[in-house]
């Protein structure tokens, strides 16, 4: 399938986005846009002092020649991430001028324009000036608030707009940020098909169908994104973009994140920095991805068959005792209750235990090998993120493996979502799989 053959596909499964512009040197279609879309209605561009010089400026001329009414706002800070404080100042412009946001610049941007936009009932026009994560399009946006990384519900932008060239030339660690987004979409669709066994989230095949039918062909070309090759960086966002339909389709980041992600959360959430930065959120979760990789390697390697399920039952604790068990692992964590009031809504029962390991017993020789396709070898996707100039050893990002043994069991209960390490627990090989 080529490239607009999946577009169409995808725009059709989409919930929220009408259309997605990708080509190169394609900014001056900012104004037609904007007037299908918001006819008569004044146009905020949203950016920051780089992305204003990179494409905000002009995509602000291409409006104000064309005659839309055009205002600008630009976030100085050197350093700034998606949180609660920068929506409460962007809603207060969106108050003042009474604007449809044009968002100009990353996810950071792009998620900050979204959620005040859905504050006012409304959508926007988003014009990305990097392949750096799937959030463009994505149903929901990922602000830290009240010291928790949390995704609340909003809408995607009506369109976007995505000029190849200026997509390209970001800087390759940016680049390379975005292609581990993508990547982690191999383990987390692994992970959805545990989830999906066990009747939790049943796969939905639209939002299924939308990336993974074309997953592998969109990380294809390491090298060619490595280089800043339009035709490679462009594959690569149209992926990332796909995924966020993904998202829209399913109203949830299911199609798009399960561990992988939630390694990056815990890191966000305790301010993480390496060498005195912060670290991308791609970079982030190229750990959290190679780390999911390993751990289905080591599941590979289980002997499902000799699961005693009924010693699993005898075994399996009660909610009250999950809930303890969360409350001392959170304890010192910026957020100490979210584990806890994770627990009840994940907790199987006894019987629902005995249910679920029975039901991946039966399904395992059909399942491993699907498994096994889905999720690429460890060595394999390392290799890929060396090429492309992400990590790929925890070290790199400042991480060490006493870290990882701790964020293990924070990540099984940080999030309702069923997991592969949910599955480990009930199954008792959670200790064989774990690094």
């Amino acid at each position: 399938m080529n490239s607009k053959e999946r577009i169409a596909k995808a725009l059709a499964v989409a919930t929220d986005t009408r259309a997605f512009e990708l080509g190169r040197g394609n900014l001056s279609l900012a104004p037609g846009l904007f007037r299908k879309y918001f006819p008569g209605r004044k146009a905020l561009v949203v950016s920051d002092g780089p992305c204003w010089r990179i494409a905000g400026e002009a995509v602000y001329s291409h409006l104000v020649s064309a005659g839309v009414e055009t205002e600008r706002f630009l976030f100085e800070e050197q350093e700034f991430h998606a949180d609660w404080e920068h929506i409460e100042i962007l809603d207060g412009v969106l108050d003042r001028t009474g604007a449809i946001a044009v968002s100009v610049g990353s996810g950071v941007i792009n998620d900050l324009c979204k959620l005040c936009s859905h504050h006012h009932k409304q959508q926007y026009l988003t014009v990305p000036t990097a392949a750096s994560v799937d959030g463009y399009t994505s149903f929901g946006a990922s602000i830290t608030y009240q010291n928790a990384k949390q995704t609340f519900e909003c809408p995607a932008p009506v369109a976007v707009l995505a000029d190849i060239d200026v997509i390209a030339a970001a800087p390759r660690e940016i680049t390379a940020a975005g292609y581990a987004d993508l990547a982690a979409k191999v383990p987390a669709g692994g992970e959805w098909m545990i989830a999906d066994l066990v009747g939790s989230e049943p796969i939905i095949p639209e939002a299924w169908h939308v990336l993974q039918d074309d997953l592998d062909e969109l990380l294809a070309d390491p090298e060619g994104v490595a280089a800043g090759k339009p035709e490679a960086v462009g594959a690569l966002f149209e992926g990332l973009v796909l995924s966020g339909f993904a998202m829209q389709a399913a109203r949830s980041s299911r199609p798009a994140s399960c561990c992988d992600h939630l390694f990056s959360h815990i890191l966000d959430m305790t301010h993480h920095r390496y060498k005195g930065k912060f670290v991308s959120h791609g970079f982030q979760v190229a750990i959290g991805t190679l780390i999911m990789c390993r751990v289905f390697e080591k599941f590979f390697a289980v002997d499902v068959d000799g699961i005693d399920v009924e010693k699993c039952v005898a075994a399996w604790p009660s909610l009250e005792a999950e809930q303890q068990r969360a409350l001392e692992l959170f304890k010192d964590f910026p957020a100490p209750r979210l584990g806890y009031e994770n627990v009840p809504r994940k907790y199987s029962s006894p019987e629902q235990v005995r249910a679920e390991l029975t039901a991946l017993k039966a399904a395992w020789p059909e399942l491993k090998p699907r498994l096994q396709a889905q999720v690429w070898p460890y060595e394999k996707i390392k290799e890929c993120f060396r090429i492309v100039g992400a990590p790929y050893e925890p070290e790199m990002i400042g991480v060490t493996p006493e870290w990882v043994s701790y964020a293990f069991p924070i990540v099984q209960l940080m999030r309702y979502r069923f997991n592969l390490l949910d599955l480990a627990k009930r199954g008792g090989f959670y200790d064989d799989i774990v690094l």
